[in-house]
Order: structure tokens, then C-alpha cells, then sequence
């Protein structure tokens, strides 16, 4: 298993729905090994495979493990395939972040509760009650399955500000 490039707007696969997955295998199980390092690496809460640039509805998660306490840390990724949210509850607002668009954090307003549904690396179906961090996590990963980012939770004024921060940035670099 390796650590992965992270993937950076305005990347197409950020902005592309990612194809639901038919077959387990090798290549996938490897695929997924590789984002749990990634999101370890980053540091980060979660990630989706549009942001390593492959486009399969894959996620991994793991809220705990960034809070834990150093010698209480024990890295415990859950991968979901093809997660979809059946049921949702309440609303809040917070900032978040992504490692995709860095540099930028905007309010976002998320179910307080979801239930999501997929299925594991065996095969097995999965469900998840969860609220508050973790699902947050869940949905804002789910969003980049389905080609969504958090700059289009945020204002045309704030996303163009961004926007023209990346090409300043762009233009120092070349």
C-alpha cells in the first residue's frame, strides 16, 4: 500500500460523477489500501476516489483516529462502496474543509443525522446511523462521488475569489 497523489480543483474527476462499482477485486482492494495512506498521509478525516483521480464510488473514513490521543491511536479506515444516504434528519451549519481545494473552508449546512448504505470490501451490505462529525464526513465524502465539491456550497462571491487566488497562485508558479 502507498500513499497517493491527492488530486487539486480544478481537476475534471472532482467535477465528474464516479461509476458505481460492480466487481470487487484486487485492483480495487489495493485502490482502497492506497486512499486509507492517503487520508492518514494528509492528514484527513476521509476520502473519495475522485479525489485520488479514479472515478468508482469508493470512500473511506475514519473520524476517530486525528482526535486520539497519541498513544491511544489506532487506525480503524472503513470503506464503503457505493454509499448513498437513505435517510436524513435535522440540519446544522459548520465550516469544512477538503484536501482537494486547499486553502479554502466555507459553511456548510448537513443533515445532523443520516443512515448511509453500501457495501464493505467483502461484499457485505453496510449501514451507518451517524450524526454530527461523522455524518458530516460521510456526506461531504458522498458529494464527491457525485461530482460535488465544497466550493459549490459556497457563494458565487467567495467561489470566484478562490478562483482568482488559484490563478494568481498558477501564474507565481509558471
Amino acid at each position: 500500500m502507498s500513499a497517493r497523489s491527492i488530486v487539486i480543483v480544478p481537476n475534471k474527476s472532482l467535477t465528474t460523477e464516479a461509476a458505481v462499482i460492480k466487481d470487487i477485486n484486487d485492483d480495487l482492494c489495493k485502490l482502497a489500501a492506497d486512499m486509507a495512506e492517503t487520508m492518514y498521509e494528509a492528514p484527513g478525516l476521509g476520502l473519495a476516489a475522485n479525489q485520488v483521480g479514479e472515478l468508482l464510488q469508493l470512500i473511506v473514513i475514519d473520524v476517530a483516529y486525528p482526535y486520539a490521543e497519541p498513544h491511544d491511536r489506532k487506525k480503524s479506515p472503513v470503506f464503503i462502496l457505493n454509499p448513498r444516504i437513505s435517510m436524513r434528519e435535522g440540519e446544522v451549519v459548520k465550516e469544512e474543509g477538503c484536501l482537494s481545494v486547499p486553502d479554502f473552508g466555507v459553511e456548510v449546512t448537513r443533515s445532523q443525522r443520516v443512515r448511509v448504505e453500501g457495501v464493505d470490501l467483502d461484499g457485505n451490505p453496510v449501514t451507518i446511523d451517524a450524526e454530527d462529525l461523522l455524518a458530516r464526513v460521510l456526506q461531504h465524502e458522498i458529494d464527491h462521488l457525485h461530482g460535488k465539491t465544497i466550493l459549490d456550497h459556497a457563494s458565487t462571491l467567495k467561489r470566484g475569489l478562490y478562483q482568482r487566488r488559484l490563478n494568481k497562485k498558477t501564474r507565481r508558479e509558471r
